[in-house]
């Protein structure tokens, strides 16, 4: 049988990301030696000198030097080798989607073949990346068996437990929300809940089964896709009978039964525009899951619809589009709805600019578009202008500056309508245009 002192005493995070790395911290934090693995070497490296390579997640340099300090927080490229100085793994290694909305297991399925070179007898293995129901045994767990010679639930031991957090306040996060986890067996599940429990001492949730725990991750992104979506049909078609959005937001979310999302030009990131279609590719077809990823994927052609009954044809027009990143204060472009933008503008041969203090000026060009400095002369040249981030440093964006600007679209419904209108410039939004205007 397995020592309980012994087996929650090392402890490998594999991928060290966002949340992996801030995991790993956390474990070391609470007197746990804890091994991480990543593909990246330069990530490897920044936290072997004590640092965090994450910016803008409050908490995790600290927690990182600390671990580094008291020398319980390593990192390396040689996962199976972590892994055999191990009892327990934490995978925590993206899962995406395809141009044709497939799911693109291959940098999970290369970790889980480390992971297998370096298991041994009562390892106990953890998934936390959000996966389509059922890949946690079938797909993970066989191949582990498949792969080390171990027997399932009896030589090793399998649990899921979805992460749950948002960036920018992930140590919060994992502090406040509960635990899921569910095990391939009791055992399985037990050894889970003994380790979350020392390891972040917060509320758990066990469940039945492994397919439970994965299904309830992914039932989470769902309802908020299928909130926005409604939210956004409702702004839309508030838009036609003359009713300001956000007032019925603050009105209808009064009663405690109601709780209407926000409306905007789209949703992006690693979570909301990928993981519906993890049941959608299980058969779940049609609905109102497919609806609303069809609707909130076409908020960036109804925002540029919007420019062009403004502007005319956007052909040989500058547009500048605030925010490359999906969502404000984040640096992470992954399915952001300026992607969607971006490739919408350049069919209409616009002229695309963007701007987005998180990024580079080659991080932005990579998306064949030009960076523009909101310092720049050049901003008077802008004929139109969108919102689709809003980062903090846009709370105080100067609008004189856009001399010649006919519209700005504010895709998150968060710019001041009566100054950029002060101006001269055509205010649009998602749900809250000036109703006098269109009366």
């Amino acid at each position: 049988m397995i020592n309980q002192e012994e087996t929650l005493a090392n402890v490998t995070v594999v991928g060290l990301g966002k949340i992996g790395l801030t995991l790993a911290a956390v474990f070391a934090n609470n007197h746990f030696n804890v091994y991480g693995s990543d593909i990246n070497e330069g990530v490897v490296a920044t936290i072997n000198q004590g640092k965090s390579h994450i910016t803008n997640e409050p908490g995790l340099d600290q927690l990182v030097a600390a671990a580094y300090n008291s020398k319980t927080l390593s990192a390396t490229t040689e996962t199976a080798e972590a892994v055999a100085k191990s009892n327990i793994v934490i995978v925590i290694v993206p899962v995406l989607i395809d141009n044709q909305y497939n799911v693109d297991y291959q940098f999970i399925d290369a970790a889980v073949k480390e992971i297998a070179r370096g298991m041994k007898e009562d390892t106990l293995v953890i998934f936390e990346t959000t996966i389509p129901p059922g890949d946690t045994q079938y797909r993970f767990g066989k191949k582990l068996q498949e792969l080390s010679g171990l027997r399932l639930g009896e030589e090793f031991y399998l649990a899921y437990s979805p992460e749950r957090v948002y960036s920018n306040r992930i140590i919060e996060d994992l502090k406040k929300y509960p635990k899921i986890v569910g095990g391939i067996n009791e055992k399985s599940r037990e050894l889970a809940v003994d380790f979350y429990k020392k390891a972040l001492n917060c509320k758990l949730i066990e469940v039945s089964s492994l397919e439970t725990a994965e299904f309830s991750k992914v039932a989470e992104c769902v309802y908020r896709d299928v909130n926005i979506a409604l939210a956004n049909e409702l702004a839309k078609f508030t838009e036609k009978i003359g009713v300001n959005m956000s007032e019925v937001r603050k009105a209808s979310n009064s009663q405690p039964y109601s709780y209407l999302h926000e409306p905007g030009i789209g949703v992006g990131g690693h979570c909301i525009p990928i993981y519906p279609y993890f049941f959608i590719n299980k058969g779940l077809t049609k609905g109102m899951t497919p609806m609303a990823r069809k609707i909130n994927d076409s908020m960036a052609d109804y925002a540029i619809n919007k420019v062009e009954e403004e502007v005319g044809s956007l052909k040989d027009k500058n547009v500048l589009i605030l925010g490359l990143a999906y969502r404000e204060n984040v640096k992470e472009p992954t399915k952001s709805t300026t992607l969607l933008l971006i490739d919408r503008l350049i069919k209409l041969r616009a002229n695309v600019f963007v701007n987005d203090p998180l990024f580079t000026n080659s991080e932005i060009k990579q998306y064949g578009v030009s960076p523009l400095s909101l310092q720049s002369e050049f901003t008077s040249k802008m004929d139109a202008v969108i919102l689709q981030a809003f980062h903090k440093a846009y709370e105080s964006l100067d609008f004189t500056k856009f001399i010649s600007c006919k519209i700005i679209l504010d895709g998150r419904n968060k710019l001041n309508k009566n100054e950029i209108q002060r101006l001269g410039i055509t205010y649009r939004s998602i749900g809250n245009d000036d109703i006098k205007e269109r009366l």
